[in-house]
């Protein structure tokens, strides 16, 4: 009788070559051949069970069985800056230059629920991203752009629904079946609430929202990841890898948790949830820490949810290399840093990269810079090696005992969470916070010490002359061009039909009808961004974050 390992062997074998394959030498530089995967010729260290063969359960060594053999990581550059002609401009330059998805970075206006004109947005308007306040400024943003082609990537939250409902309707407008749009809405509320701290309403209401939006995808858009589940932006705040991992991966239960009280089938939308990690400068711990993911998510999506499909088991994330980690002093240091980080995300099997500039910790890139970042990623890609062999570092006695510890690390927290009634309750009495702000602390007090040593901040920053970086300036005049556009758009639009759907979406809040379709009819009629939360504010209210000591 075959064995297990011989069996799940035979099967990769069949899969590996069933599946596509790029035209390209998997030759080394000097022109010998490598295999596809290195493996143990015996169930030796429980292989079966903890590691398996590529695109097999419970997946720790990748979700495809010839991973990049078959199609390169996307690569992605985070643009957004100005008004929307600007970014526009800017998206067709990174296209043309062989980038192969965009990722839009909104201004703080926009992320918060401002429209251009709103006195809070004074001063803001298109300084940190591009400024969106209507359906119009998303025909701009993505004029001459088919949508069907390529992936888009929209970083957004608190009014994520908002921005989807633009997106959607662009689409519909470009003529487009929106049942094949592929693209991510990050549309993670529970991390604002634990670290980034751009919300709008409640954490229940504010899933219920969520909830609406995963319910219409599943029906309308099956090929759109609704979130993008992200720990980026936990360990930015400070967090340490085992907590970026296990606070991501809880808020992404939370998520199925609130889907399957909804009503809705497990393997009808786990499949259209993805990631979003950090790559941070600890290499083979964040390698670890993409390898554990994987395995954590298969394990509890099967055992604990009792998802069949294997696309619900899979485990699919997006990568951004760690602005934290950037430095203003001597930021050309900043290339080689992303280099390592980005190499770290594609040894662990990323899905989709974003590279950061040299200069982002000064400013917005500039086009050179984010054209050096994308040149990053495709050394990766076409001149290490690194894709031609799937999970190469897998069996390696350190990665492996990196990957176990960082499972057993976050088991410890899923836990305390459940101890505490779950995600939503730990926030409210700020678990995640505390538990991020003791970690930060202590990384900081490391660097003091020089017990962790920053080159060119804490050690190595003498004698060392600094190069002048050209900083990306945004024009003085977009906020007076924005406050204008929104001006002329509310003089040329129906007001009575847009204060008619307005208040569609108002009694839809107050008696659970899904509002996905009333606030994409609602952007058609050129309702603002502005309009369109108040439209639910005034039903859900505001979040108030109790302060944390």
């Amino acid at each position: 009788m075959q064995d297990k390992f011989s069996k799940a062997q035979e099967k990769w074998v069949k899969d590996a070559e069933n599946s596509k394959s790029r035209d390209y030498s998997y030759k080394s530089a000097s022109g010998e051949e490598v295999d596809l995967l290195y493996y143990p010729d015996s169930d030796e260290h429980n292989y079966s069970e903890q590691l398996n063969f590529p695109g097999q359960y419970p997946y720790t060594r990748g979700i495809h069985p010839n991973l990049y053999r078959g199609k390169l990581w996307t690569m992605r550059q985070f643009a957004g800056f100005g008004t929307p002609f600007e970014t526009n401009q800017r998206f067709q330059y990174l296209l043309s230059q062989g980038q192969t998805g965009l990722s839009v970075a909104f201004d703080m206006p926009t992320l918060m629920g401002y429209d251009a004109d709103h006195p809070l947005a004074d001063g803001e308007v298109g300084v940190c991203g591009v400024a969106v306040s209507s359906l119009r400024d998303m025909e701009v943003l993505f004029n001459g752009i088919d949508l069907s082609k390529i992936s888009v990537s929209m970083t957004i939250n608190g009014p994520a629904v908002i921005i989807f409902a633009f997106y959607v309707a662009v689409a519909q407008k470009q003529g487009l079946d929106i049942s094949q749009l592929n693209g991510t809405l990050q549309n993670d509320i529970l991390k604002e609430f634990i670290a980034q701290k751009e919300w709008i309403y409640p954490p229940n209401e504010s899933m219920r929202i969520i909830m609406d939006m995963i319910q219409f995808c599943t029906d309308k858009m099956p090929k759109y990841n609704t979130i993008s589940v992200s720990g980026y932006h936990i360990r930015e705040a400070g967090s340490t890898a085992a907590q970026e991992l296990a606070f991501t991966l809880a808020d992404g239960f939370c998520y199925v948790d609130h889907a399957i009280q909804a009503g809705l089938d497990v393997d009808d939308f786990a499949p259209r949830l993805s990631f979003f990690f950090n790559s941070h400068l600890d290499f083979f711990e964040e390698i670890a820490k993409f390898r554990a993911a994987r395995r954590i998510w298969a394990r509890i999506m099967k055992g604990k949810y009792g998802a069949k499909s294997e696309r619900s088991l899979k485990l699919r994330f997006h990568t951004q290399t760690a602005g934290f980690s950037l430095t203003a002093q001597q930021p050309e240091n900043n290339i080689s840093r992303t280099a390592f980080q980005a190499l770290a995300a594609v040894l662990g099997g990323t899905q989709s990269l974003h590279t950061n500039s040299m200069d982002e910790t000064l400013a917005l890139p500039s086009q050179k810079a984010a054209e050096i970042a994308l040149r990053t990623q495709q050394v990766i890609a076409f001149e290490t090696g690194v894709p031609n062999v799937v999970d190469p570092l897998g069996g390696s006695w350190y990665v492996e005992e990196l990957t176990d510890k960082m499972e057993a690390e976050s088991m410890k927290y899923f836990a305390k969470i459940e101890e505490l009634g779950g995600v939503i309750p730990a926030i409210e009495m700020g678990f995640f916070q505390r538990e991020i702000a003791e970690a930060a602390s202590d990384y900081q007090r490391r660097v003091d010490s020089k017990r962790r040593i920053v080159v060119g901040v804490n050690e190595f920053s003498k004698d060392s002359e600094e190069i002048e970086i050209p900083i990306l300036e945004i024009r003085k005049e977009v906020e007076t061009e924005q406050v204008q556009a929104i001006q002329q758009l509310k003089s040329e639009r129906n007001d009575a039909e847009v204060e008619e759907k307005l208040e569609a979406i108002t009694a839809a809040s107050k008696t659970g009808e899904n509002l996905i379709p009333l606030i994409i009819d609602a952007a058609k009629a050129y309702a603002t961004l502005g309009e369109l939360v108040d439209s639910m504010k005034v039903v859900f209210g505001e979040w108030q974050e109790t302060a944390v000591i």
